[in-house]
This record gives C-alpha cells, sequence and structure tokens, in this order.
C-alpha cells in the first residue's frame, strides 16, 4: 500500500483499538515535555507511554468520552454531560501508578494541579489528541480536530485543552484556541499552557 492512501477520515474509536491507539499516542507523544517528565527513561519510555494511553483510553475516556481515531491518530474528547465520570476512577489510578512506578507522585501532583486550572463553564474538553509523526503532514490531527470542535460548535459550546507543547500553540490557534494563560506543574514540571476556543455557529444559523 502507498504511504499516501493512509487514510485520515475520522471514525468512533472502538475499545478493540486500544493497543492500536496506545502505540499512535506513544509514537505522538514520546518528544512532549509533560509526557518526558512522567516517563523520563529513553528506553522504556514508548512501551510505557502506550500503556498509559491504552489504559486511559480503555478504562477513561473510551467509556464515557467521545473517542475519534483515523489510521495513524486518536483524539479524546469529554462533553459536558461526561466530565464527573471521565475522571479517573481508584482502580485506574492504581493501574496507571503502576504504569508510572516512581513517577506515580509526580504524576498525582500533575493531575491535581491540573484540576485546579479547569474551567467551570460547561464546555467540551480535550483530553488528547496526537498523530503518529511518520503521517506528519498528511491532516490527521487536522481531521480529528475539526470533527470534534464541530460537535461542540453544534452543541454551541466552548472547548479547552492544556497544551504541553510550545510549538503545538500556534497549531491550536489556527483552530480558534486562544492562550488562557500558563503554569508550571509542581516540582520544576514543564509548563502548561490552558487553551480556550469560543464555539462557532454553523453557517446560516
Amino acid at each position: 500500500m502507498a504511504g499516501m492512501s493512509i487514510t485520515n477520515t475520522p471514525k468512533t474509536a472502538s475499545i478493540d483499538d486500544a493497543s492500536a491507539i496506545g502505540r499512535t499516542l506513544a509514537r505522538a507523544f514520546d518528544d512532549d515535555p509533560m509526557m518526558r517528565w512522567f516517563f523520563p527513561d529513553d528506553a522504556t519510555r514508548e512501551a510505557g507511554l502506550g500503556r498509559y494511553f491504552s489504559t486511559i483510553f480503555t478504562r477513561q475516556y473510551g467509556r464515557h468520552g467521545v473517542c475519534e481515531r483515523t489510521e495513524a491518530a486518536a483524539a479524546f474528547w469529554v462533553p459536558p454531560g461526561a466530565q464527573d465520570k471521565a475522571v479517573p476512577d481508584a482502580e485506574t489510578i492504581q493501574e496507571l501508578e503502576e504504569i508510572l512506578g516512581d513517577r506515580a507522585p509526580v504524576f498525582r501532583e500533575a493531575v491535581a494541579a491540573a484540576a485546579g486550572h479547569g474551567p467551570q463553564e460547561p464546555h467540551w474538553y480535550l483530553a488528547v489528541v496526537g498523530a503518529d509523526p511518520a503521517a506528519q503532514g498528511q491532516g490527521h490531527g487536522a481531521a480529528l480536530l475539526r470533527s470534534g470542535l464541530a460537535q461542540a460548535d453544534a452543541a454551541g459550546l466552548p472547548t479547552y485543552l492544556e497544551s504541553s507543547k510550545p510549538s503545538n500553540l500556534p497549531v491550536y490557534e489556527h483552530f480558534g484556541f486562544t492562550v488562557l494563560g500558563e503554569f508550571r506543574l509542581p516540582g520544576g514540571g514543564p509548563t502548561l499552557w490552558p487553551m480556550r476556543r469560543e464555539p462557532r455557529h454553523p453557517a446560516g444559523a
């Protein structure tokens, strides 16, 4: 098959896709400052990230969120009705802490810090979006962003995300997000930039 024929049309992700999604997102987030903070060891990062993403997909976002994928990317969204449900339960936290090993306390602090910056208004939350770098420039991430944003727009709701990668800020700004501020994760962790996008009303509405 030719490399260019990998489809970038979003489709709903099913739980059967968990390991493929884990692998895709592990590659997508290999150079992400926050994921390098959680998984500092180059030798084990890809395996750890794969388990991390497949776990949060299977136990959390896949059950309660809106998860879509292409052949080379995945996105996890949380609509307003699911926000209390899409928080990891005690079992999920335990599983994530086993994956993170001695980085588990750092992870716990980061989750608590980020939660304190969450918006109070009803909104769609973009928890995760990532494309395999091998498919970069083929529009996978953009297709997933457009799909989720269209659903938020249809509901007339704003969208939030936190970016941990400075080079992604202009990408999100292109899609209508604005940076609300920045905060550093505790213990000398990386900087996160919370971003918000106003809903756009469909043409003719």
